[in-house]
Protein backbone atom coordinates (compact mmCIF):
# COMPACT_ATOMS: atom_id res chain seq x y z
CA UNK A 1 0.00 0.00 0.00
CA UNK A 2 1.07 3.64 -0.51
CA UNK A 3 2.17 5.52 2.18
CA UNK A 4 -0.61 7.14 4.24
CA UNK A 5 0.42 10.82 5.42
CA UNK A 6 -1.29 11.61 8.73
CA UNK A 7 -2.84 14.76 10.29
CA UNK A 8 -0.86 17.51 10.71
CA UNK A 9 -1.07 17.58 14.39
CA UNK A 10 -1.47 15.74 17.46
CA UNK A 11 -4.41 15.51 18.55
CA UNK A 12 -5.36 13.71 22.33
CA UNK A 13 -7.92 11.25 20.22
CA UNK A 14 -10.06 9.32 22.08
CA UNK A 15 -9.46 5.91 20.39
CA UNK A 16 -12.35 3.94 18.98
CA UNK A 17 -11.91 1.41 21.55
CA UNK A 18 -10.90 2.26 25.27
CA UNK A 19 -7.24 1.44 24.91
CA UNK A 20 -5.15 5.00 25.65
CA UNK A 21 -2.32 4.15 23.37
CA UNK A 22 -1.88 7.14 20.28
CA UNK A 23 0.25 6.63 17.27
CA UNK A 24 2.64 9.87 16.74
CA UNK A 25 1.43 11.44 13.20
CA UNK A 26 3.81 13.04 10.92
CA UNK A 27 3.32 16.67 9.61
CA UNK A 28 1.31 16.96 6.32
CA UNK A 29 -0.56 19.94 4.61
CA UNK A 30 -3.89 19.36 4.28
CA UNK A 31 -5.12 20.90 0.93
CA UNK A 32 -7.04 24.16 1.90
CA UNK A 33 -5.57 25.72 -1.54
CA UNK A 34 -7.86 23.15 -3.46
CA UNK A 35 -10.82 25.69 -4.52
CA UNK A 36 -13.98 23.14 -5.27
CA UNK A 37 -15.47 23.53 -8.51
CA UNK A 38 -19.09 23.89 -8.56
CA UNK A 39 -19.81 20.97 -9.65
CA UNK A 40 -16.63 18.07 -9.59
CA UNK A 41 -18.74 15.33 -10.99
CA UNK A 42 -20.06 15.17 -14.59
CA UNK A 43 -23.08 14.54 -15.36
CA UNK A 44 -23.66 10.53 -16.38
CA UNK A 45 -24.26 9.93 -19.91
CA UNK A 46 -27.21 7.93 -20.10
CA UNK A 47 -28.32 5.68 -22.83
CA UNK A 48 -32.31 6.86 -23.50
CA UNK A 49 -33.66 4.35 -25.39
CA UNK A 50 -37.22 2.78 -25.58
CA UNK A 51 -35.66 -0.55 -27.33
CA UNK A 52 -32.44 -2.85 -27.30
CA UNK A 53 -33.24 -3.65 -31.15
CA UNK A 54 -30.97 -2.65 -34.08
CA UNK A 55 -31.72 -2.67 -37.08
CA UNK A 56 -29.76 -2.86 -40.53
CA UNK A 57 -27.99 0.30 -41.47
CA UNK A 58 -29.35 1.77 -44.84
CA UNK A 59 -28.51 4.32 -46.76
CA UNK A 60 -27.28 7.17 -44.62
CA UNK A 61 -29.64 9.67 -45.47
CA UNK A 62 -32.24 7.11 -43.82
CA UNK A 63 -29.99 6.45 -40.93
CA UNK A 64 -29.98 9.85 -40.19
CA UNK A 65 -33.46 10.77 -40.08
CA UNK A 66 -33.94 7.43 -37.76
CA UNK A 67 -31.54 8.40 -35.59
CA UNK A 68 -33.45 11.95 -35.37
CA UNK A 69 -36.61 10.38 -34.49
CA UNK A 70 -35.31 8.36 -32.36
CA UNK A 71 -33.55 11.61 -30.61
CA UNK A 72 -37.09 13.25 -30.99
CA UNK A 73 -38.61 10.03 -28.73
CA UNK A 74 -35.35 10.89 -26.41
CA UNK A 75 -36.84 14.21 -25.66
CA UNK A 76 -40.48 12.85 -24.81
CA UNK A 77 -40.65 13.24 -21.01
CA UNK A 78 -43.20 10.61 -20.84
CA UNK A 79 -41.88 8.28 -22.61
CA UNK A 80 -40.26 4.89 -20.39
CA UNK A 81 -36.82 3.41 -21.01
CA UNK A 82 -36.21 -0.31 -21.81
CA UNK A 83 -32.33 -0.36 -22.81
CA UNK A 84 -29.74 -3.00 -22.08
CA UNK A 85 -26.33 -2.19 -23.78
CA UNK A 86 -25.70 -4.73 -26.68
CA UNK A 87 -21.60 -5.79 -25.75
CA UNK A 88 -22.85 -6.34 -22.15
CA UNK A 89 -22.99 -9.83 -21.41
CA UNK A 90 -26.55 -10.56 -19.87
CA UNK A 91 -25.32 -12.91 -17.49
CA UNK A 92 -23.24 -10.62 -16.05
CA UNK A 93 -25.97 -8.04 -14.61
CA UNK A 94 -25.97 -9.71 -11.62
CA UNK A 95 -26.87 -6.71 -9.28
CA UNK A 96 -29.64 -4.13 -10.03
CA UNK A 97 -30.06 -0.92 -7.99
CA UNK A 98 -33.57 0.78 -7.57
CA UNK A 99 -35.86 3.34 -6.71
CA UNK A 100 -39.27 2.72 -6.78
CA UNK A 101 -40.93 6.18 -5.42
CA UNK A 102 -43.65 9.20 -6.51
CA UNK A 103 -42.25 11.85 -8.64
CA UNK A 104 -43.38 15.87 -8.77
CA UNK A 105 -45.33 14.95 -11.55
CA UNK A 106 -49.93 14.88 -11.24
CA UNK A 107 -51.41 12.70 -13.50
CA UNK A 108 -55.06 13.19 -15.02
CA UNK A 109 -56.45 12.43 -11.86
CA UNK A 110 -54.24 15.13 -9.90
CA UNK A 111 -52.50 12.30 -7.96
CA UNK A 112 -48.16 12.06 -8.16
CA UNK A 113 -47.30 9.65 -10.46
CA UNK A 114 -45.17 6.45 -9.06
CA UNK A 115 -41.85 5.62 -11.23
CA UNK A 116 -40.01 2.50 -10.99
CA UNK A 117 -36.42 2.86 -12.03
CA UNK A 118 -33.76 0.42 -12.37
CA UNK A 119 -30.43 0.23 -13.50
CA UNK A 120 -27.15 -1.39 -12.65
CA UNK A 121 -23.55 -0.34 -11.68
CA UNK A 122 -22.11 0.07 -15.00
CA UNK A 123 -25.64 1.54 -16.21
CA UNK A 124 -25.40 -0.78 -18.71
CA UNK A 125 -29.21 -1.45 -17.54
CA UNK A 126 -31.44 1.47 -17.89
CA UNK A 127 -35.09 1.07 -17.03
CA UNK A 128 -38.17 3.18 -16.41
CA UNK A 129 -41.90 2.88 -15.72
CA UNK A 130 -44.36 5.04 -14.67
CA UNK A 131 -47.22 3.79 -12.24
CA UNK A 132 -50.30 5.19 -10.91
CA UNK A 133 -50.19 5.63 -6.97
CA UNK A 134 -53.59 3.32 -6.66
CA UNK A 135 -51.27 -0.14 -7.30
CA UNK A 136 -48.07 0.24 -5.55
CA UNK A 137 -47.69 -2.53 -3.75
CA UNK A 138 -45.07 -5.73 -3.59
CA UNK A 139 -46.98 -8.06 -6.68
CA UNK A 140 -47.17 -4.34 -8.67
CA UNK A 141 -43.32 -4.55 -8.23
CA UNK A 142 -42.81 -8.18 -7.94
CA UNK A 143 -44.42 -8.77 -11.90
CA UNK A 144 -42.22 -5.05 -12.74
CA UNK A 145 -39.03 -6.82 -11.70
CA UNK A 146 -40.29 -10.32 -14.18
CA UNK A 147 -41.35 -7.64 -16.92
CA UNK A 148 -37.30 -6.32 -17.03
CA UNK A 149 -36.26 -9.86 -17.17
CA UNK A 150 -38.25 -11.10 -19.64
CA UNK A 151 -38.29 -7.73 -21.85
CA UNK A 152 -34.67 -7.24 -21.93
CA UNK A 153 -33.45 -10.67 -21.70
CA UNK A 154 -31.40 -10.93 -18.92
CA UNK A 155 -31.77 -13.04 -16.03
CA UNK A 156 -32.93 -11.84 -12.59
CA UNK A 157 -30.64 -10.35 -10.23
CA UNK A 158 -29.04 -11.82 -7.22
CA UNK A 159 -29.00 -8.87 -5.74
CA UNK A 160 -31.12 -5.56 -5.52
CA UNK A 161 -29.75 -2.79 -3.84
CA UNK A 162 -32.00 0.18 -2.47
CA UNK A 163 -31.81 3.48 -0.29
CA UNK A 164 -35.29 4.59 0.60
CA UNK A 165 -36.33 3.12 4.25
CA UNK A 166 -39.71 3.87 3.84
CA UNK A 167 -40.32 1.33 0.77
CA UNK A 168 -37.91 -1.83 2.45
CA UNK A 169 -41.47 -3.82 3.25
CA UNK A 170 -42.64 -3.71 -0.05
CA UNK A 171 -39.48 -4.26 -2.06
CA UNK A 172 -38.33 -6.82 0.40
CA UNK A 173 -40.98 -9.14 -0.08
CA UNK A 174 -41.01 -8.46 -3.70
CA UNK A 175 -37.61 -9.71 -4.06
CA UNK A 176 -37.83 -12.44 -1.43
CA UNK A 177 -40.58 -13.80 -3.64
CA UNK A 178 -38.65 -13.77 -6.41
CA UNK A 179 -35.56 -15.48 -4.41
CA UNK A 180 -33.53 -12.10 -4.94
CA UNK A 181 -31.46 -10.58 -1.78
CA UNK A 182 -32.72 -7.30 -0.95
CA UNK A 183 -29.85 -4.95 0.23
CA UNK A 184 -30.47 -1.43 1.60
CA UNK A 185 -27.90 0.83 0.84
CA UNK A 186 -26.85 3.91 0.17
CA UNK A 187 -24.02 2.80 -2.23
CA UNK A 188 -26.88 3.54 -4.83
CA UNK A 189 -24.57 6.06 -6.60
CA UNK A 190 -25.04 5.29 -10.05
CA UNK A 191 -28.61 5.39 -9.60
CA UNK A 192 -28.54 8.41 -7.20
CA UNK A 193 -26.40 10.33 -9.93
CA UNK A 194 -29.27 9.17 -12.67
CA UNK A 195 -32.30 10.22 -10.62
CA UNK A 196 -30.33 13.71 -10.24
CA UNK A 197 -29.89 13.93 -13.94
CA UNK A 198 -33.47 12.47 -14.90
CA UNK A 199 -34.77 15.79 -12.62
CA UNK A 200 -33.29 18.41 -14.70
CA UNK A 201 -33.84 16.47 -18.07
CA UNK A 202 -37.10 14.73 -18.01
CA UNK A 203 -39.77 15.32 -14.74
CA UNK A 204 -39.13 18.98 -14.89
CA UNK A 205 -40.46 18.95 -18.77
CA UNK A 206 -42.72 16.53 -18.00
CA UNK A 207 -46.36 18.32 -18.50
CA UNK A 208 -47.82 17.59 -14.80
CA UNK A 209 -44.63 18.64 -13.41
CA UNK A 210 -45.39 20.74 -9.98
CA UNK A 211 -42.05 23.02 -8.97
CA UNK A 212 -42.07 23.07 -5.69
CA UNK A 213 -43.06 19.93 -4.45
CA UNK A 214 -41.25 18.30 -2.05
CA UNK A 215 -40.34 14.48 -2.11
CA UNK A 216 -42.96 12.07 -0.55
CA UNK A 217 -40.24 10.17 0.98
CA UNK A 218 -37.70 12.12 2.12
CA UNK A 219 -34.12 10.11 3.34
CA UNK A 220 -33.70 9.53 7.01
CA UNK A 221 -30.77 10.95 8.69
CA UNK A 222 -31.55 9.59 12.06
CA UNK A 223 -29.59 10.44 15.04
CA UNK A 224 -26.10 8.34 15.29
CA UNK A 225 -26.12 5.45 18.15
CA UNK A 226 -22.99 4.46 19.91
CA UNK A 227 -20.83 1.74 17.72
CA UNK A 228 -21.32 -2.01 18.67
CA UNK A 229 -18.50 -4.00 20.04
CA UNK A 230 -17.91 -6.10 17.49
CA UNK A 231 -16.70 -2.33 15.26
CA UNK A 232 -14.28 -1.03 17.66
CA UNK A 233 -10.70 -0.36 16.44
CA UNK A 234 -7.29 0.78 18.69
CA UNK A 235 -6.08 3.67 16.97
CA UNK A 236 -7.40 6.17 14.45
CA UNK A 237 -6.17 9.11 12.12
CA UNK A 238 -7.25 11.31 9.46
CA UNK A 239 -5.41 10.47 6.63
CA UNK A 240 -4.29 11.38 3.03
CA UNK A 241 -3.49 9.92 -0.62
CA UNK A 242 -3.14 11.27 -3.97
CA UNK A 243 -5.73 9.93 -6.04
CA UNK A 244 -2.86 7.98 -8.02
CA UNK A 245 -2.88 5.67 -4.97
CA UNK A 246 -6.27 5.51 -3.72
CA UNK A 247 -6.30 3.97 -7.36
CA UNK A 248 -3.88 1.53 -6.60
CA UNK A 249 -5.58 0.48 -3.38
CA UNK A 250 -8.92 -0.19 -5.43
CA UNK A 251 -6.77 -2.30 -7.55
CA UNK A 252 -5.39 -4.17 -5.47
CA UNK A 253 -8.93 -5.30 -3.53
CA UNK A 254 -9.31 -7.56 -6.73
CA UNK A 255 -5.51 -9.07 -6.83
CA UNK A 256 -5.10 -9.85 -3.10
CA UNK A 257 -7.10 -10.95 -0.18
CA UNK A 258 -8.86 -7.89 1.18
CA UNK A 259 -12.18 -6.59 2.61
CA UNK A 260 -13.91 -3.36 0.99
CA UNK A 261 -15.11 -1.89 -1.66
CA UNK A 262 -14.44 0.00 -4.76
CA UNK A 263 -16.36 2.52 -6.94
CA UNK A 264 -15.56 3.52 -10.45
CA UNK A 265 -14.78 6.85 -10.92
CA UNK A 266 -14.67 7.62 -14.84
CA UNK A 267 -18.78 6.16 -14.55
CA UNK A 268 -19.25 8.25 -11.73
CA UNK A 269 -17.28 11.19 -13.75
CA UNK A 270 -15.02 12.03 -11.10
CA UNK A 271 -12.92 14.78 -12.50
CA UNK A 272 -9.81 15.06 -10.07
CA UNK A 273 -6.26 15.18 -10.64
CA UNK A 274 -4.28 12.07 -10.07
CA UNK A 275 -1.91 14.15 -7.49
CA UNK A 276 -5.50 15.60 -5.35
CA UNK A 277 -4.79 14.51 -2.62
CA UNK A 278 -8.03 12.37 -1.23
CA UNK A 279 -8.71 12.38 2.29
CA UNK A 280 -9.74 9.28 4.46
CA UNK A 281 -9.52 7.61 7.77
CA UNK A 282 -7.32 5.02 9.11
CA UNK A 283 -8.45 2.52 11.68
CA UNK A 284 -5.69 -0.27 13.56
CA UNK A 285 -6.62 -2.95 15.13
CA UNK A 286 -5.20 -5.65 16.43
CA UNK A 287 -8.04 -7.69 15.50
CA UNK A 288 -7.88 -6.07 12.29
CA UNK A 289 -9.14 -9.05 9.61
CA UNK A 290 -12.28 -9.75 12.22
CA UNK A 291 -13.13 -6.21 12.50
CA UNK A 292 -12.41 -5.63 8.14
CA UNK A 293 -14.89 -8.40 7.98
CA UNK A 294 -17.19 -7.04 9.86
CA UNK A 295 -17.24 -4.07 8.08
CA UNK A 296 -17.48 -6.07 5.04
CA UNK A 297 -20.84 -7.04 5.90
CA UNK A 298 -22.50 -3.07 6.31
CA UNK A 299 -22.83 -1.70 3.01
CA UNK A 300 -20.27 1.31 4.67
CA UNK A 301 -21.63 4.23 2.88
CA UNK A 302 -19.78 7.61 4.02
CA UNK A 303 -17.52 9.21 7.18
CA UNK A 304 -18.62 12.33 8.60
CA UNK A 305 -15.93 14.69 11.08
CA UNK A 306 -19.24 16.35 12.93
CA UNK A 307 -17.33 19.46 14.61
CA UNK A 308 -20.72 20.03 16.83
CA UNK A 309 -20.35 17.05 18.46
CA UNK A 310 -16.47 16.58 18.29
CA UNK A 311 -16.87 13.02 16.49
CA UNK A 312 -16.66 11.16 13.47
CA UNK A 313 -20.12 9.94 12.23
CA UNK A 314 -20.16 6.91 10.57
CA UNK A 315 -23.18 5.96 7.90
CA UNK A 316 -23.58 1.81 6.89
CA UNK A 317 -26.43 0.07 5.23
CA UNK A 318 -29.76 2.51 5.00
CA UNK A 319 -30.15 4.89 7.63
CA UNK A 320 -27.95 3.42 10.13
CA UNK A 321 -25.23 6.14 11.80
CA UNK A 322 -22.48 5.16 14.49
CA UNK A 323 -20.40 7.35 16.32
CA UNK A 324 -17.21 5.92 15.39
CA UNK A 325 -15.27 8.09 17.05
CA UNK A 326 -14.55 11.01 19.56
CA UNK A 327 -11.95 13.87 20.29
CA UNK A 328 -11.30 16.23 23.11
CA UNK A 329 -13.34 19.51 21.75
CA UNK A 330 -10.51 22.40 21.52
CA UNK A 331 -9.91 25.35 18.71
CA UNK A 332 -7.22 23.17 17.29
CA UNK A 333 -9.14 19.94 16.90
CA UNK A 334 -11.93 21.82 15.71
CA UNK A 335 -9.72 23.12 12.37
CA UNK A 336 -8.33 19.90 11.85
CA UNK A 337 -11.84 18.44 11.64
CA UNK A 338 -12.87 20.99 9.18
CA UNK A 339 -9.88 21.01 7.05
CA UNK A 340 -10.76 17.11 6.70
CA UNK A 341 -14.22 18.00 5.59
CA UNK A 342 -12.71 20.80 3.22
CA UNK A 343 -10.58 18.49 1.71
CA UNK A 344 -13.88 16.16 1.01
CA UNK A 345 -15.39 18.70 -0.63
CA UNK A 346 -12.70 19.46 -2.49
CA UNK A 347 -12.73 16.25 -3.95
CA UNK A 348 -16.19 16.50 -5.07
CA UNK A 349 -17.19 13.94 -1.32
CA UNK A 350 -14.80 11.73 -2.21
CA UNK A 351 -12.87 9.64 0.54
CA UNK A 352 -11.78 6.36 2.07
CA UNK A 353 -12.01 4.34 5.11
CA UNK A 354 -8.14 2.03 5.45
CA UNK A 355 -8.56 -0.93 7.96
CA UNK A 356 -5.17 -1.81 9.44
CA UNK A 357 -3.05 -3.82 11.41
CA UNK A 358 -1.15 -0.93 12.87
CA UNK A 359 -0.85 2.84 11.59
CA UNK A 360 2.36 2.38 10.31
CA UNK A 361 1.98 -0.77 7.96
CA UNK A 362 2.05 0.02 4.34
CA UNK A 363 -0.47 -2.87 3.91
CA UNK A 364 -4.18 -2.67 4.50
CA UNK A 365 -6.16 -5.41 5.51
CA UNK A 366 -9.69 -3.65 4.20
CA UNK A 367 -10.53 -0.51 1.84
CA UNK A 368 -13.49 1.17 0.92
CA UNK A 369 -13.40 3.51 -1.31
CA UNK A 370 -16.90 6.06 0.06
CA UNK A 371 -18.47 9.05 -2.15
CA UNK A 372 -20.56 11.41 0.26
CA UNK A 373 -23.40 12.73 -2.37
CA UNK A 374 -26.37 15.28 -1.14
CA UNK A 375 -29.46 13.02 -1.54
CA UNK A 376 -31.48 13.06 -5.02
CA UNK A 377 -34.14 16.00 -5.07
CA UNK A 378 -36.95 13.32 -5.74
Amino acid sequence: MATLSFNSTTIPHKPISKTTSFSKPTKIFFPFSLKPTKNHTKPLHFHHKLSVTTQEQVEVEEFDNEEQEEDEEDDDPTAEMCYLDPETDPESVTEWELDFCSRPILDIRGKKVWELVVCDESLSLQYTKYFPNNVINSITLKDALVSISQDLGVPLPEKVRFFRSQLQTIITKACKELDIKPIPSKRCLSLVLWLEERYETVYTRHPGFQKGSKPLLALDNPFPMELPENLFGEKWAFVQLPLSAVREEVSALETRFMFGASLDLDLLGIEIDEKTLIPGLAVASSRAKPLAAWMNGLEVGSIEADTSRASLILSVGLSTRYVYATYKKNAETTAEAEAWEAAKKASGGLHFLAIQDDLDSEDCVGFWLLLDLPPPPV
